[in-house]
């Protein structure tokens, strides 16, 4: 029996939502690249985007359709939420052959559905839809007029139902017992991979309530010089005395993703890190009174901004994002921006990552909340002391 994540009445709401912006854009087909999108639509949950997997979702009142690998379709019966003859899988004989392409037989089966013809929307900046795929989809529905509709399913999910909060609220203890065991294992002496091991293990197994999730970014733990640059990986280094020590971390349940960035200092708290740590701190208290709906997510960037001048400091890039379902390689939503020229209103539903790192030369510190916009203000998701952990 599927154990869909909801109840079927959400996947029908999403799809009235999805086929109102269709119809505003005079869309007859919408094809779904992105793999979070898919699952949004559908509820199907597989390891199988290396090859070319999509969903259609025609204007037309019926179920979307999963088209994928043949092998993987056992996986759609298995999760997605469509009647079998909806979960569809292109043959073996098109896996990865330099003869033929899987989007040739999607195409095909596209034009025998009678959906070849009229105006079709498709995700373009999709991770896993590469340019050979979209020369052949095209090529293979000469009577189509394409339209670029990325973006449009993102901003659907923006908004989040009490269903989705629930997930998020559960994937937030999960952050913050990732953070703990970082706490626990991190000292001089200690590999990198070592800590990274036991955090892992909390992402997935931090509860014995419910289950983590793979994280759509790996684990972030940055000592020493590693941390004035935000996305380096972690090898067997050993940590040394006296380091700062940058912490990206999330907890997932059911794809839905938390964020939670900290910062260590082993030894003793040099004056720079402890002074900007302040400015840090204070700034995210600006941006938790900001939030609110009907501000925009320049003004929240803003009064972040307003604090650190204070202090002589400058950052250049964004503050924070949308965040919700995700597969890797990003957890954000790719819509709302924390950033200077971001007009985007507020609204109760949506969901932020606000990071506040600061990348300065040779160290760095990060500190984030997973924030929850509600009917009057914010609440933040995750809820872990925000001071520098001072661990001698």
């Amino acid at each position: 029996m599927i154990q869909l994540p909801f109840a079927l009445s959400e996947y029908r709401t999403r799809l009235q939502a999805i086929r109102a912006e269709m119809a505003r854009r005079n869309l007859d087909l919408l094809i779904v690249n992105d793999v979070a999108n898919q699952h949004y639509i559908t509820g199907y949950d597989g390891w199988s985007f290396y090859t070319p997997q999509v969903v259609l979702v025609p204007l037309a009142d019926e179920e979307p359709v999963w088209i994928g690998r043949a092998m993987d379709a056992a996986g759609g019966l298995l999760t997605a939420w469509m009647k079998p003859e909806n979960v569809v899988g292109f043959p073996e004989d098109h896996v990865q052959r330099a003869d033929r392409h899987p989007m040739d037989w999607i195409a095909e089966w596209i034009s025998r559905k009678g959906w070849g013809r009229g105006t079709i929307g498709i995700e373009l900046e999709a991770y896993y839809y590469s340019p050979k795929a979209h020369a052949r989809l095209t090529a293979g529905l000469p009577n189509a007029t394409f339209q670029d509709a990325d973006l449009l399913v993102n901003w659907i999910r923006s908004v989040k139902s009490e269903a989705e909060i629930d997930y998020l609220r559960k994937a937030s203890r999960l952050a913050e017992a990732a953070v703990t065991a970082a706490y626990e294992v991190i000292a001089p002496g200690v590999r990198e991979c070592d800590a990274i091991a036991r955090i892992q293990a909390a992402q997935v197994a931090g509860s014995p309530d419910f289950a983590g999730d793979i994280t759509a970014l790996p684990p972030t733990i940055l000592g020493g010089e590693n941390a004035s640059a935000p996305h380096v990986m972690w090898s067997d280094r050993r940590f040394g005395a006296n380091e700062t020590v940058a912490l990206e971390l999330a907890g997932v349940v059911r794809r839905y993703t938390a964020g939670l960035a900290r910062t260590m200092q082993l030894g003793t708290m040099p004056t720079k890190v402890g002074d900007t740590s302040k400015a840090v701190l204070e700034g995210m208290e600006a941006v938790l009174a900001t939030i609110k709906p009907g501000v925009t997510a320049e003004a929240v960037e803003a009064s972040w901004r307003q604090v650190i001048q204070r202090y002589g400091l400058k950052k250049e890039s964004r503050i924070g994002y949308s965040i919700g379902v995700a597969y890797p390689p990003d957890w954000g939503e790719h819509t709302i921006s924390l950033r200077p020229g971001d007009k985007t209103v507020l609204q109760p539903g949506n969901v932020l990552h606000s990071i506040l790192g600061m990348w300065m030369d040779g160290w760095g510190i990060e500190v984030s909340e997973t924030i929850l916009v509600t009917e009057n203000g914010n609440e933040t998701l995750t809820r872990f002391p925000r001071d520098i952990h001072v661990k001698c």
